[in-house]
């Protein structure tokens, strides 16, 4: 996703010279193409989130679009004050880029897990939050910002994400991908973790089990129509690599007044604690195909 992001805004930047780049010290063999391109534009400010996010939204009122760029937690909860009340109270088209979101950056322990983001995001007002499921949704998703009013949070994965979609899929902010069809479940997934909920699509349908697959990639302004008509399968699952206050806790707000069987998957309080690689840490969370399968088969079989 890192790489598509880059690709697309380089691209942006060349048609719109309002597009800016800042970064917290970090990144410098993905974005010296920008920086090289766009030397007047590219401001990189340290390590010192905080005043970045203030030199950010300075570069805003001044008419322009800047995009600023780190490591998972650090350009969001060291940044919540200045994003609060710099941003999203003068309602700034700020583009927050977070790189490493999830369990990404899992072997560099507490610090480095972005867990809670989504959650804290999605209480700023105004704010846009998304989370692209593949590279593609990550390009549609760089090039649908710089269009939109207003500031925005995307939330990234790192590098090599595998491609869910077999080809650019029709992408809005606000309204949900339905990646396949399906009338028995449904999954919905935000974030990288698409491709585990495509793995376990593609383990169910050979039970002979119908799934529906959502990738919900914005989660505000959330797209409850698509909730609501996954609900109709009349068993829900959502997959997140996120704790508490994420997809589920949306979805669960929508699907309140309903009869749904409803399935959250998403981290257990306290995962956030324990280091390990992305894919050791997901399976320690039963965040993996099998898993999802496992879950699914034991809720229809209830029904």
């Amino acid at each position: 996703m890192r790489d598509a992001f880059v690709k697309e805004l380089i691209e942006i930047a060349e048609a719109d010279k309002r597009v800016w780049l800042l970064t917290g010290d970090l990144g410098f063999k993905v974005l010296e193409t920008f920086a090289e391109k766009f030397s007047d534009r590219f401001v990189n400010v340290g390590v010192a989130e905080q005043n970045m996010i203030g030199v950010a939204a300075g570069i805003a009122m001044a008419g322009n679009i800047p995009y600023v760029y780190s490591l998972g937690n650090f350009p969001v909860m060291r940044c919540l004050e200045q994003i609060r009340n710099d941003v999203c109270y003068h309602n700034l088209p700020v583009r927050i880029v977070a790189l490493g979101g999830g369990l990404t950056y899992g072997s560099l322990g507490y610090t480095h897990h972005s867990v809670e983001d989504l959650g804290v995001m999605n209480a700023m007002p105004g704010l846009k939050v998304i989370a692209p499921g593949d590279p593609f949704e990550a390009s549609a998703a760089t090039r649908a910002l710089a269009k939109l009013p207003g500031p925005a949070y995307l939330r990234l994965g790192r590098a090599g994400e595998a491609y869910v979609h077999p080809a650019p899929p029709e992408f809005s902010v606000g309204h949900a991908i339905t990646v396949r069809e399906g009338l028995d479940c449904a999954i919905i997934a935000t974030g990288a973790i698409l491709a585990v909920a495509a793995a376990a699509a593609d383990l169910i349908a050979k039970k002979g089990i119908s799934v529906r697959l959502i990738s919900m990639h914005t989660l505000s302004p959330l797209d409850e129509s698509a909730i609501r008509h996954a609900a109709t399968t009349k068993t829900v699952l959502t997959l997140e690599e996120h704790g508490p206050g994420g997809l589920a806790s949306l979805v669960a707000e929508v699907l309140v007044d309903t009869e749904v069987r409803f399935i959250p998957m998403r981290l257990k309080a306290g995962a956030q604690m324990v280091t390990d690689t992305q894919l050791g840490l997901r399976a320690r969370e039963n965040l993996t195909p099998e898993a999802v399968v496992e879950n699914l088969l034991f809720h229809l079989n209830q029904a």
